[in-house]
């Protein structure tokens, strides 16, 4: 008995491909264009695995010190969120040799520039 279990495996194994071209034929089963997008699909996961490793790894490392970062943070970050409306409306922050970040203001597009305005107030028109 148990010398026909691996012919029957083996003729089982065999024959599934079969079955499903036989079933691609008749409509039943997944047709050419959903078998390509699984075999795309498992490619991808394939080729990201050793990726999406290293980034497991890295956030093994950083997890613990990021979470006291956001738990020290959290509240002053939420703050400034609420009051500023439109952070479209500023530049990106700089950092000063000094450590301190600034985020400055842009400047509004019908504004006169600066410079232009420093030349305005050393001229009296009489």
């Amino acid at each position: 008995m148990k010398h026909l279990i691996l012919p029957a495996a083996l003729i089982t194994l065999m024959s599934a491909p079969l079955s499903a071209q036989e079933a691609e034929e008749e409509g039943t089963g997944p047709s050419l264009m959903e078998r390509g997008a699984e075999l795309f699909w498992e490619g991808l996961r394939k080729e990201m695995a050793p990726a999406l490793e290293d980034l497991q790894g890295m956030m093994e490392e950083i997890g613990p010190s990021m979470g006291a970062f956001l738990a020290e943070m959290g509240p002053a970050l939420a703050d400034i969120a609420d009051q500023v409306e439109d952070w479209s409306a500023y530049e990106l922050p700089e950092i000063l040799p000094n450590g301190d970040i600034i985020i400055r203001k842009k400047p509004k597009d019908n504004a006169p520039a600066k410079e232009d305005k420093d030349e305005d107030e050393g001229v009296t028109e009489i």
